[in-house]
């Protein structure tokens, strides 16, 4: 390793040189190599994030002035909060959507951390320098095409930048703080604060633009789940059965699939009498559901099944291995 990334692992990674009695912190191979590599990881890691919210931030851009501006839709949250100021005082919207979404800023440094709330800050500048500068042509005045792919990119947008770890609509943040708060769901919150807005939408804009703005929240709430938990659905099967390694087998060999096995006690009868057991756990797609179930009730039809959704996997083998059908 060259005396230039030596340097530049020590000053970002490892701990900053200190001098003690004239001599300077000297490093092993091994610990240069796992800075190394910590780097690298962190470099793909921001490099990955940085485009993400890019793509957010110009398919936001894209939503906001393509289609809801020109038609004076609005969407839930905070950028509903500055589309609605900015329809009713002329205001212009990158400058709302840095005024409305600054508090929030503030707020997500203190729940959510420095890097969240940095990261945050650059996404809700960027989009409001492109929406500042970048134009963009009006694709229709339809008002049923404005609201499902206004909120369609929109949602997109926000939805590419949770994903690179920022937010350009800070309501969120606001509800995760008033949850811990209040000890209330974040859902609860957010559907109150969207009932006010679209409240405000009735009384300003019409009882018109306001359903069509619901369309588009809607929208792009579907659009933003499906951008954050991914496309794949996947599903986490708990097996108790007297027949676990027949089991455990079937969902190596049949399925193509990885499974922990954990020790445990089931218990039955009126005594509740207790037997040890391995309990099976596997992760699976949801289109390979039925399969597991018939292969299971092959082996032994009275197993007992869990079955619980999981929003997203990393590692393993269930991204890697094709289905088998």
């Amino acid at each position: 390793m060259n005396s230039l990334w030596e340097k530049i692992i020590i000053e970002t990674i490892l701990k900053k040189p200190r001098k003690k009695k004239g001599k300077t912190k000297s490093y092993s191979k091994y610990e240069l190599a796992k800075g190394y590599r910590e780097f690298i990881i962190l470099a793909k890691r921001n490099s990955k994030d940085f485009v993400l919210i890019t793509l957010g931030i110009f398919s936001a851009s894209f939503g906001f002035k393509g289609f809801l501006l020109t038609n004076h839709f609005i969407d839930g949250g905070a950028t509903g909060i500055s589309l609605l100021i900015s329809i009713l005082t002329k205001i212009p919207l990158y400058l709302l959507i840095m005024g409305v979404n600054l508090p929030f800023v503030i707020l997500g440094y203190k729940v959510m951390g420095k890097a969240f709330a940095i990261k945050t800050a650059l996404a809700i500048s960027g989009l409001a320098i492109c929406l500042a500068t970048v134009t963009f042509p009006n694709v229709t005045n339809d008002n049923l095409l404005v609201a499902v792919f206004g909120g369609f990119f929109l949602g997109a947008g926000i939805g590419l930048s949770v994903r690179g770890g920022a937010v350009i609509d800070g309501t969120e943040v606001l509800a995760i703080f008033l949850s811990r708060k209040f000890g209330t769901t974040i859902g609860d919150i957010i559907i109150i604060i969207n009932i006010l807005i679209f409240s405000a939408a009735a009384y300003f804009l019409g009882i018109e633009v306001a359903l069509y703005s619901m369309i588009t929240y809607l929208a792009a709430s579907k659009t933003l789940d499906f951008i954050v938990e991914g496309i794949d659905e996947y599903i986490g099967v708990t097996i108790v059965s007297s027949k676990s390694n027949e089991i455990r087998q079937m969902i190596i060999e049949v399925m193509g699939r990885g499974v922990t096995v954990y020790s445990g006690k089931r218990g039955y009868g009126k005594r509740g009498e207790t037997k040890e057991t391995e309990i099976i756990y596997t992760v699976i797609t949801r289109l390979e559901l039925n399969k597991l179930n018939t292969e299971i009730e092959k082996i032994e039809p009275d197993a007992f099944v869990v079955m619980n959704s999981i929003k997203d996997t990393k590692g393993g083998m269930i991204k890697k291995r094709p289905l088998k059908h």
